[in-house]
């Protein structure tokens, strides 16, 4: 199972591209702006994309990708996500007044897109890949992945809050890659909070409470453009500090788009 980062960033600025990752060749985890950086032919090989949630930044490309390959493809593309994520896509983005009702076009028997809803705890195999809907904390309906792999599973966390049960699942999982938001650095703690994301200093709390001993590569991602460097160097810090002897006790890295992992 391959994973390639399309985007991974809280914004957009001149080579952030937010969030989107591309499993194999044609399935989507979220479909932010980075999608935007595929060719005609490897959008038209996706036919499934699974949503987080219904926030702009990870949804950008879903609607102009499926005005790009629709003519192209023999079948619709199948959209992935929680009932309230698919309402808000219905009533505020494919409501012929911001783009056309791809799920009724060119006909409701034939259309270019369908909806498949999805709930917390679910477990779905799609193109011969397993994936798990995780728990998320958001200030909207919203969900994380785990995605299988030979050699463990890719887990990602989407945009969430603090999240006790999003760690008694990862904890029972064998993790090969954690990929975790941290949208803020501490001094926006109290706008992180207002918002249910992350910054280091919850960051630091919710890998507490990962079993002591479970490791695994941990990528850090929807950092703001503004802050990435503010927000890593926070990270690093607490890292060390919490580690036996100065030693850090997490492999922790910033996620890049254009990163491509293999499990």
């Amino acid at each position: 199972m391959k994973v390639r980062v399309l985007g991974c960033s809280g914004a957009i600025a001149k080579d952030c591209r937010t969030t989107s990752f591309l499993v194999n060749d044609n399935i989507l985890i979220d479909a932010g702006t980075g999608v935007g950086d595929l060719t005609l032919d490897e959008m038209r090989r996706i036919d499934h994309v699974f949503l987080t949630h219904s926030h702009l930044d990870h949804i950008a490309a879903l609607p102009l990708m499926l005005d790009a390959v629709s003519s192209l493809r023999s079948s619709p593309v199948q959209v992935h996500a929680l009932t309230g994520t698919i309402a808000a896509l219905q009533a505020h983005v494919f409501n012929n007044a911001i783009w056309p009702d791809f799920s009724s076009i060119p006909t409701a028997d034939q259309p270019f897109l369908q909806y498949q809803t999805i709930s917390v705890g679910e477990r779905l195999t799609v193109e011969g890949v397993h994936l798990e809907v995780l728990p998320a904390v958001h200030t909207v309906p919203a969900v994380g992945y785990a995605v299988a792999g030979s050699t463990g599973w890719w887990v990602f966390s989407g945009d969430t809050g603090r999240n006790p049960d999003f760690w008694a699942r990862v904890n029972s999982l064998p993790v090969a890659m954690l990929v975790i938001e941290t949208a803020f650095s501490n001094r926006e703690t109290s706008l992180a909070q207002r918002s249910l994301h992350l910054s280091p200093h919850t960051l630091a709390q919710e890998l507490a409470q990962l079993t002591p001993g479970k490791r695994c590569p941990i990528y850090i991602t929807h950092t703001k453009p503004s802050e990435t460097e503010l927000i890593m160097e926070e990270i690093r810090r607490f890292d060390q500090s919490v580690g036996p002897l100065g030693a850090a006790p997490h492999d922790i890295y910033w996620l890049k788009a254009g990163d491509a992992f293999e499990f």
